[in-house]
């Protein structure tokens, strides 16, 4: 009898090895260290005497529940397991470099900010924030559209400031920012207390996302004329003229584009969250470890002075 896993698709790229549960249970989850350290408290964000709203980070059980089957597809699964297995080793070889740094990911609308943020958050033992969200949460609104439409992108703009300011504050965070939360150069005076990666996805593959999806939640979209995917392309291609340079001030980026021609694909579509997120991890690393080498020279030149 062959053993097969069925697992949701948002669960399986941050798998962790620790088994809990009932003996015989078939579950894999985080091991409960990971939990722990996840949990912060209850945090209020913006004017208190605006808003009296708490907010709490997003957090999801992840979980692979085996069955003793032969089921399609099994190879594909083991495969996914055997990845996730692999983002957890790298997570945990990036960890002690990060000395509780947040991570905030910037990057366009429909760039994967928040799945891959979700990701980073379950391997490295952290808690996850949507930007969009809080903000959302903070004015009482139920989505950035209708803020844009009830208010103004100004004010919307402001309370996305105040919600990084007062995320700036905490530690072990990753953040998903919003697409246009690079514009303010104060936003990235908050950003850089931690560690920005920016994810750059090709114009044309964002432009078949968001058109596949609709954009009715995408206020800068929406009112534009055309059919889904043409508004989205010319929008998408005058933001990136215009936050462009503003992208570039992260010290790490994972371009999708350099990643699907190392792996042979001929379209970033192939590429899944989970190579996303690993990628991340090995810019982060790579970037946090070039730093503390230059502060290790800079001590040793130090003290022969």
């Amino acid at each position: 009898m062959e053993a097969s896993a069925t697992l949701g698709l948002q669960s399986c790229p941050w798998i962790g090895p620790d088994k809990v549960g009932r003996k015989g249970s078939g579950f894999v989850r985080l091991p409960n260290r990971c939990l722990e350290e996840r949990r912060v408290s209850t945090v209020r964000f913006g004017d208190p005497r605006r808003s009296r709203t708490l907010f709490r980070p997003e957090q999801a059980e992840p979980k692979i529940s085996c069955s003793y089957k032969k089921a399609p597809g099994a190879e594909n699964i083991h495969n996914s397991f055997d990845e996730a297995l692999i983002l957890k080793r790298k997570s945990e070889e990036v960890l002690p470099y990060l000395n509780g740094r947040c991570i905030y990911l910037v990057g366009m609308m429909g760039s994967g900010k928040s799945t891959v943020g979700k990701i980073l958050s379950e391997v490295l033992c952290y808690s996850f924030f949507d930007s969009d969200k809080l903000v959302e949460q903070a004015v009482g609104v139920s989505s950035v559209a209708q803020i844009f439409k009830d208010y103004s992108e100004a004010f919307f703009r402001d309370n996305e400031s105040e919600v990084l300011k007062d995320l700036s504050s905490m530690r072990r965070l990753v953040v998903a920012t919003g697409g246009g939360a690079v514009i303010r150069p104060i936003n990235w005076k908050y950003m850089k207390q931690g560690i920005t990666v920016w994810l750059d996805v090709p114009l044309d593959a964002l432009a078949r996302r968001i058109a596949a999806v609709g954009t009715a939640s995408r206020p800068l979209l929406h009112q534009e004329p055309g059919d889904p995917y043409t508004k989205a392309f010319a929008k998408l291609t005058a933001l990136s003229e215009e936050r462009g340079k503003a992208y570039a001030n992260a010290v790490a980026r994972v371009s999708l584009e350099d990643m699907a021609a190392k792996k042979g694909h001929e379209d970033v579509s192939a590429l899944t969250p989970t190579d996303i997120a690993f990628e991340a991890l090995i810019k982060i690393e790579s970037y946090v470890s070039e730093t503390a080498a230059v502060l290790n020279r800079s001590c040793i030149q130090g003290r022969k002075s």
